[in-house]
């Protein structure tokens, strides 16, 4: 039988209660340990409404002490190997330092400014745009190194902007892949309020990877007609299954079941997972930034997530971005998925 790294700790009882030692639901493994590590974003400088995010990684690490590690579809899987690294305080800082910059610069473009006539506002606009750069450039680095390392890579964010540097490093190692995105907005703003890699531009950011050949958004509920023409004009390489059609077939009677793997069939065997919380009901994430009516329940999302490894398909890495980092219950359900996220990309890459 393939040994699992949870049995390098013989002594953990996964029935005992959780010891508050850094780590996803206490678990006992270091980073050399662990086959699967979560990585962090601390970055929360363009987002354009509700804050918090900044903080989601803390809020989803302590409420994670609160879970139970048993799950009836995988087995032992918390033998299978998390690793939640320690927070980049450094990046951390530097996002407190940005966004009240940020936020002023915002309230003048609400208030119907011109960048074109604000020399203040030009640099505060530069400022960010060299400094988010900086950051994708650490995401591609770090990301890297682990991945060179043969680790299996969850990026843990802060706002939806922070993957693109992983997703970057995964366009190096892959010839070809797709993305499967659940949320409640496109995200194929064209450098939305000026900010390049702005967490509403992410996709439209990724889309220039060639390697990326099939992006896939599920639950969406609210963008804009440019994002609608983007994905009109893309020949099929990006494929928008809202929110709305999902209810409509089931309202007609088609089963989830079936409209998940109308889902699958359209990704390649490659599968990056983009899980922005917001593509949930807002009774499971109230105090996100942009919470939108309509979206996936917690048991579709998963459901959706097991039916992708069932198919065969490999997660290369996934994010789980705009988790609120103060609210107890936001932090609740992203802890709980970021472990079905965790523990089915090493399901999907054959670690069992």
């Amino acid at each position: 039988m393939k040994k699992k790294a949870g049995d390098l700790y013989p002594k953990f009882d996964p029935n005992n209660h959780a010891v508050n030692n850094g780590n996803l639901i206490g678990l006992p493994f270091s980073e050399a340990t662990a086959p699967v590590v979560l990585l962090p974003a601390p970055w929360e400088v363009t987002v354009s409404s509700g804050g918090g995010t900044l903080y989601g990684a803390a809020n989803i690490r302590k409420a994670s002490l609160q879970l139970d590690l048993y799950d009836e579809q995988v087995k032992d899987a918390w033998k299978l190997g998390i690793y939640f690294r320690k927070t980049d305080m450094e990046w951390h800082h530097k996002s407190q330092q940005l966004k009240p910059k940020a936020l002023q610069y915002i309230d003048f473009l609400e208030a119907g400014g011109d960048v074109n006539f604000s020399k203040i506002h030009r640099d505060i606009l530069a400022e960010i745009n060299e400094a988010s750069e900086a950051f994708n450039d650490w995401m591609y680095q770090t990301t890297s190194e682990l991945m060179k390392r043969q680790k299996l890579v969850g990026v843990v964010g802060g706002e939806h902007s922070v993957p693109l540097g992983f997703l970057r490093a995964l366009a190096n190692r892959h010839k070809a892949f797709g993305i499967l995105q659940i949320d409640a907005h496109c995200d194929l703003r064209v450098a939305y309020e000026g900010f390049f890699y702005s967490h509403a531009s992410i996709f439209y950011n990724a889309l220039e990877l060639s390697q990326l050949t099939k992006l896939v958004q599920v639950g969406i509920r609210d963008y804009c007609e440019a994002e609608r023409a983007i994905v009109d004009d893309s020949n099929g390489r990006v494929e928008i299954v809202s929110d709305i059609h999902i209810k409509q077939q089931q309202f007609e009677g088609v089963t989830f079941a079936n409209i998940c793997d109308a889902i699958i069939q359209k990704l390649p065997q490659k599968v990056y997972v983009s899980f922005d919380i917001d593509g949930l009901d807002p009774s499971l994430c109230p105090n996100t930034g942009t919470p939108v009516p309509g979206g996936l329940s917690f048991s579709e999302a998963m459901f959706l997530l097991h039916r992708l490894v069932s198919s065969g398909r490999t997660i290369i890495g996934f994010d789980l971005s705009e988790v609120n980092g103060v609210h107890e219950w936001d932090g609740n359900v992203g802890a709980r998925v970021l472990y079905k996220l965790a523990t089915l990309m090493a399901v999907s890459n054959r670690l069992t």
